[in-house]
């Protein structure tokens, strides 16, 4: 049968996510893998969101909030702003989409780096538009050539801040000095999904420049540092008159009922979230010295994964590991042949790793 496809449509790969340790294990015949490839949080989720699933399942069968007015009302306490400046949705990556779909039409121009989070180019393709891809610069985004790349047509510039799959950030000044160039009709989406992992003063306090800047929209998630990336939660800050444009978009069910309440009650949980940064910057500690060790070069992060450089292919060591039960993402997926994209675990975890790292590499 011949199917009418649009032809943006038959023009983009899709998205080839991270293996689960259930395909690992079946396609390996393997008792026990580890994964960090998908910069998951090792240590889980909050306890008490935990508990707020545990005691929600009676309430399966009822539709959410499709409004998320509770978790809206709780970002907008934490984050000091107003709930009408939130908009949620099934995690940051969907939200992506919403805001190709908003404001993208055939023959627009998006702005990003060459090296970043892929989504932002397929979803740009999808709509019929073009992605304008800036090299990197220094391993990071070259936020000045990004900004000096805006024609016309140029509809959205994305900023990814730490970089994924980087890990690195642009700083506050810097960022000062490029934003006073951006015209106002050019959408700037600020995508912060390891945000709670920057401890750096000069990293952009984008929530302030909004004020200022009408035309950002900030993009979180409760992926990472939150550990819930199984329930799909991400959300957005922008002004109240952007939002209202982007909810006739958004699916008015996008945020289930356990990713609601799991939310909040991960978003009260500062006890838990202070245990992630800790033991986050325990493990990248020990991981940068065991780097070293081993003479590979690695850049410094500021999330929750390390880019490590092998100097040689990357698929063979990539393959290599995954025999041995550690899934990992490789470079030549994330544009960086050669570098692997390793998440930071457990002490355990990342002991087993270390091993399987330094067999395979002789």
């Amino acid at each position: 049968m011949s199917y009418s496809i649009r032809k943006e449509v038959l023009n983009v790969e899709k998205y080839v996510a991270g293996k689960p340790i259930s395909e690992v294990k079946r396609e390996l015949g393997l008792d026990h893998v580890i994964k960090l490839a998908s910069n998951e949080n090792p240590l889980g989720c909050s306890p008490k969101a935990k508990e707020v699933i545990k005691n929600m399942i009676n309430d399966s069968a009822l539709y959410p909030d499709s409004a998320s007015y509770e978790l809206k009302l709780a970002l907008g306490k934490k984050l000091n702003v107003t709930k009408d400046q939130i908009f949620c949705g099934a995690g940051s990556d969907s939200l992506i989409k919403v805001l190709c779909n908003t404001f993208l039409s055939e023959d627009d121009e998006s702005i990003m780096a060459s090296v970043t989070f892929p989504r932002y180019d397929t979803n740009t393709r999808l709509m019929g538009a073009k992605s304008i891809k800036i090299p990197m610069k220094n391993n990071g985004l070259d936020i000045e050539a990004m900004v000096d790349a805006i024609t016309d047509k140029t509809k959205i510039i994305w900023f990814c801040n730490p970089n994924n799959p980087t890990g690195n950030i642009f700083k506050k000044e810097d960022f000062n000095k490029v934003l006073k160039r951006i015209p106002e009709r050019v959408i700037i989406v600020m995508d912060e999904a390891y945000v709670e992992y920057v401890e750096s003063d000069d990293f952009p306090d984008s929530l302030e420049l909004l004020k200022e800047n009408p035309n950002i929209i900030v993009l979180r998630t409760f992926s990472k540092a939150y550990g819930l990336a199984s329930l799909r939660c991400g959300y957005g800050i922008a002004t109240e008159e952007l939002v209202g444009y982007l909810n006739r978009v958004i699916n008015p069910f996008d945020v289930n009922l356990f990713a609601q309440s799991a939310a909040i009650a991960a978003l009260l949980d500062e006890e838990f979230l202070n245990k992630v940064y800790e033991t986050n910057n325990e493990e990248k500690t020990y991981l940068y010295g065991e780097f070293k060790n081993m003479n590979l070069d690695y850049i410094k992060t500021h999330t929750n994964f390390i880019m490590i450089n092998l100097n040689r292919d990357d698929k063979p060591i990539y393959d290599a590991l995954l025999k041995k039960g550690i899934i990992i993402r490789p470079g030549f997926l994330l544009g960086m042949p050669q570098w692997l994209r390793i998440t930071i675990g457990t002490r355990h975890q990342n002991e087993k790793m270390i091993k399987a790292l330094k067999e395979v590499m002789g």
